[in-house]
């Protein structure tokens, strides 16, 4: 019964994703209270893909980075110079242009891992991108802030630290280690029991995030349109950039999936917390419009990587 859930949730993905979204922004004031859920759920996202990794995966791409620096320059240098292209032909306000550099130069979103779980793509790769370019963020994105944008901030690395501890080292650890206890047997028994769950838990999480942005979207206008429509092209083309160079510089097809979500996807919650703290509110449009997409346009890359393969 589990599997065929598992099945239908799969298939119906695309439609979860931005229904999760509206849903979370038509409910907002009731998921709000679930904010402090969301590391939570995460958590167990997290233990729930990782029990099919094992060290010695972790270990093949440490000792092969290439793919890891691929992401890395999508990520930080790739990205925020199109979007600064992009930003200064669509718009002449440049508070607005800044906000799309910004949506651009924060992290990788963890919820990348998911999706890559999802489409059985390189789950260690992933995990090794998470917690390399989150621990490396609190140096990267003052810098690129300062490069791009002529601008820096001080980040709240302790904070960033915490939560990644608890979302992403502590339950991967966890789920390795009961993997190679078990040799292997946790993932072929417990694995598919916990795939629909995870589904499940990923459009909570997508709801709880999008609650927080309800309050950008009220002043409706033909700006913010617009806006949308930018991000939108800017966040699909990110996806679509990752592929191609993945591709280009012929990394396996496990290795193009990862590459493809985790070069694609933004940790948009730490890119609205520094354009509300440092910046104007105009700033923060575009990164909060982004997490409106962000979901969605991994669904419908989910699709397109199924279609290719």
């Amino acid at each position: 019964m589990l599997n065929q859930l598992n099945q239908l949730l799969q298939r119906i993905m695309p439609f979860i994703a931005p229904s999760s979204v509206i849903l979370g922004v038509w409910f907002a004031d009731f998921f709000l209270q679930l904010d402090g859920w969301v590391i939570w759920i995460f958590a167990f996202m997290t233990f729930a893909g990782s029990l099919g990794l094992n060290f010695v995966a972790v270990y093949r791409v440490v000792a092969h980075p290439l793919s890891v620096v691929i992401a890395l320059v999508t990520l930080h240098i790739l990205m925020p110079l199109w979007a600064l292209l992009i930003g200064h032909i669509t718009f002449e306000d440049p508070l607005t242009v800044i906000g799309f550099v910004l949506a651009m130069i924060i992290p990788t979103g963890i919820t990348s891992f998911i999706w890559v779980s999802m489409n059985k793509g390189n789950v260690a790769l992933t995990l090794s991108i998470i917690l390399i370019d989150t621990i490396l963020s609190p140096f990267i994105v003052p810098l690129s802030l300062s490069v791009f944008i002529g601008t820096s901030v001080d980040l709240e690395v302790w904070g960033m630290m915490q939560g990644l501890f608890i979302m992403i080292v502590i339950p991967s650890l966890l789920g390795m280690i009961l993997h190679e206890v078990t040799h292997g047997r946790v993932h072929e028994k417990w694995s598919p029991r916990l795939a629909p769950f995870s589904k499940m838990a990923l459009a909570l999480v997508i709801m709880i995030n999008s609650s927080e942005v309800a309050d950008y979207l009220t002043n409706f206008d033909f700006k913010l349109i617009k806006i949308a429509l930018v991000m939108f092209f800017v966040a699909a083309s990110g996806y679509y950039l990752a592929w191609l160079l993945a591709k280009w510089c012929k990394r396996k097809g496990e290795d193009v999936i990862s590459l493809t979500f985790s070069s694609g996807m933004r940790n948009i919650s730490a890119g609205a917390v520094i354009a509300v703290q440092y910046f104007p509110g105009a700033v923060a449009v575009p990164v909060v419009v982004g997490m409106l997409f962000q979901q969605v346009l991994a669904s419908l890359y989910s699709k397109f990587l199924q279609h290719r393969t």
